[in-house]
């Protein structure tokens, strides 16, 4: 694909299209130290097949978007204990996302995010909610510590991560986590993880980039209150045994949005297993054709 870079909220944004610009907006978030090639190929074009203009884009700190080169991130514990502030904000990388729509000329778009994809969709609901059309959130949960908490083994594997020195640890990396935090009940594809894990590492890797994330994400404030606002049709789809962002953060976020559908897959993990795509797929267009043939008010 054609690789752009947009002038977005003081930063730059790479980004990349499929469909045509004349179909309602897809714009598609990653979650932690994932550049936009974890959006499969294959799954965008299937979306833009299913009348989509499909946007995925590379956060800040991964990817050819702009990296905050030199500005060091707190450790987890000062993060987390409030000592010291992260260098940007979960805020800040939603303001981002819309930067990128405004950059694109789109007054709004269909918001589908992953993991920390999901926080910063949440962000861009709650801050901007006239820019969301639908919101999908998958292996997400609300910022609150009482929801959504991972296994601690789990949590302990991320805070341990080591930089890859090349392309095959990088991808020895990326299957060693993906077989603990990936789904138990479908079988692992090790050729596609390890074909994103060697395109990524090749094309920007940044693991000071991965800790700036990691910070932005522990500092994160809890939007219990603010999804109570949130009245745009969304969708959570959540696995039931997730490991790293526990199934209470998905039905706790579905219970909070006033018009939202909650879909459990049983045996996903915190991935997005190639024998689920297709119903994923169907729920997320099943979701943007009902809001595009009846559209419903900005509040």
């Amino acid at each position: 694909m054609d690789v752009r870079t947009a002038k977005a909220n003081g930063i730059e944004i790479a980004f990349e299209t499929f469909g045509s610009a004349c179909d309602p907006p897809l714009l598609l978030v990653m979650g932690l130290g994932m550049q936009m090639l974890a959006w499969p190929d294959e799954m965008c074009e299937r979306f833009a097949e299913r009348g989509h203009f499909v946007i995925r884009y590379d956060n800040r700190d991964v990817g050819l978007s702009t990296h905050l080169d030199g500005v060091s991130a707190p450790t987890y514990l000062q993060t987390l204990f409030r000592q010291k502030p992260p260098p940007y904000t979960i805020d800040d990388m939603a303001d981002d996302a819309v930067g990128l729509l405004d950059w694109l000329d789109l007054e709004s778009a269909h918001v589908v995010g992953a993991s920390m994809g999901g926080f910063i969709a949440q962000s861009v609901a709650v801050r901007h909610r006239s820019r969301v059309r639908s919101l999908t959130l998958m292996m997400t949960s609300t910022g609150s510590q009482l929801v959504g908490r991972p296994k601690t083994a789990v949590l302990l594997r991320l805070l341990r991560q080591e930089a890859a020195a090349d392309r095959p640890s990088m991808q020895a990396a990326a299957l060693d986590l993906a077989r603990v935090i990936g789904s138990k009940g479908y079988a692992l594809d090790e050729e596609h993880l390890a074909d994103v894990a060697g395109r990524s590492f090749e094309r920007a890797y940044d693991p000071d980039g991965y800790w700036r994330q990691v910070a932005a994400i522990t500092a994160q404030r809890d939007r219990t209150r603010l999804l109570r606002q949130v009245r745009v049709p969304a969708l959570v789809l959540h696995g039931l045994h997730d490991p790293l962002v526990g199934v209470s953060g998905g039905l706790a976020t579905a219970k909070l949005l006033r018009n939202a559908k909650f879909v459990a897959y049983s045996g996903m993990g915190h991935d997005l297993p190639r024998a689920l795509w297709r119903e994923v797929i169907d729920e997320i267009s099943s979701l943007t054709a009902r809001v595009e043939s009846e559209p419903v008010p900005s509040f």
